[in-house]
């Protein structure tokens, strides 16, 4: 184990043009540390790596979902024509028509679907925003409780109070601040250990309960949680029983099912960095596959061909 943070090299042609910091916490089966790097135990924004915690906490107040709809609700989806579908089910489910999404208005992030819905005439709208399927969920669990519907994102609403509760008690912290997230969503912050805790939380639960049917709806659908060509996806494929949570601002949590677990956090935000960062912390627990390879290190591109990588210094 080592106390200091990580490098990631940024190479071209040979030249090492750019750095980021990492941070990264790894434990074993156990909870036992297998490898630190960095303030891991400092406050950060986990960002959309807590939309699982917020998707058990719609589960445990009455979210009637299951299967590839739940992993929706843990979403950052890139709005790809099943995603908006799936999202737009779990509204017309519950009831609530598609305008009281109070997510921002957007494209899909996927380029075929953005090319798509602009060649159709269409333009930005809220249920295209990566985060449409966790909002539908939200209203879906306002609906169920005759909560309601137009300040569900309101911190003081019963959702968030709920959520907040369920951040807390897997966490086993005390949110020590809040904000609010790119959707518009509460945003809380905790630490990186916390966060690993509470997907261990979610993976050792007892078949049946809650937190099981959020990592298993999870890991049986990694499509659903990311994106179809998403490195979430690919991990969640080549390691099977993996769960992989990404977030803005680059950071990832992640959970085996034996409870090996870890958290990674790019200090200076560069997404860039992050599979590779994650990818080391796979490997430091021994959660390895052949298809990693083209994960651990990012290619550069010049003039249409790799001319450097994005690796661990």
């Amino acid at each position: 184990m080592s106390n200091g943070s990580l490098l990631v090299e940024v190479v071209r042609s040979g030249f090492v043009e750019s750095t980021h910091r990492a941070r990264m916490l790894a434990v074993g089966a156990d909870g036992s540390l297998v490898r630190v790097h960095g303030a891991v135990d400092a406050l950060v924004s986990p960002r959309s790596s807590m939309k699982p915690l917020q998707a058990l906490g719609m589960v445990r107040a009455g979210l009637a979902l299951e299967g590839e709809l739940l992993a929706l609700a843990c979403a950052s989806h890139a709005g790809e024509s099943f995603h908006v579908d799936g999202a737009r089910k779990i509204l017309s489910g519950a009831g609530v028509e598609e305008d009281a999404l109070r997510c921002p208005e957007d494209l899909p992030e996927d380029t075929a679907s953005r090319d798509e819905v602009l060649r159709s005439g269409g333009g930005r709208a809220r249920i295209y925003m990566n985060c449409s399927g966790k909002h539908a969920a939200m209203l879906a669990t306002c609906a169920a409780n005759d909560w309601p519907l137009e300040t569900y994102l309101d911190p003081a609403h019963p959702l968030q109070r709920a959520i907040r509760d369920t951040v807390e008690e897997l966490t086993c912290e005390r949110v020590a601040a809040a904000g609010v997230d790119g959707c518009g969503a509460p945003l809380f912050f905790v630490s990186m250990r916390g966060v690993a805790r509470a997907f261990r939380a979610l993976v050792l639960a007892e078949p049946g309960t809650p937190e099981r049917r959020v990592a298993d709806a999870f890991r049986a659908h990694p499509e659903w949680t990311s994106g179809t060509s998403r490195p979430e996806a690919l991990l969640m494929r080549a390691i099977p029983g993996l769960m992989v949570k990404a977030g803005a601002e680059a950071f990832d949590a992640f959970a085996f099912e034996d409870g090996r677990a870890g958290t990674v956090k790019i200090e200076d935000g560069g997404q860039r960095a992050r599979v590779p960062v994650t990818v080391a912390a796979l490997r430091a627990l021994g959660l390895d596959a052949p298809g990693l390879d083209g994960l651990a290190t990012g290619v550069l591109y010049g003039g249409g061909r790799p001319v450097g990588e994005i690796r661990l210094g």
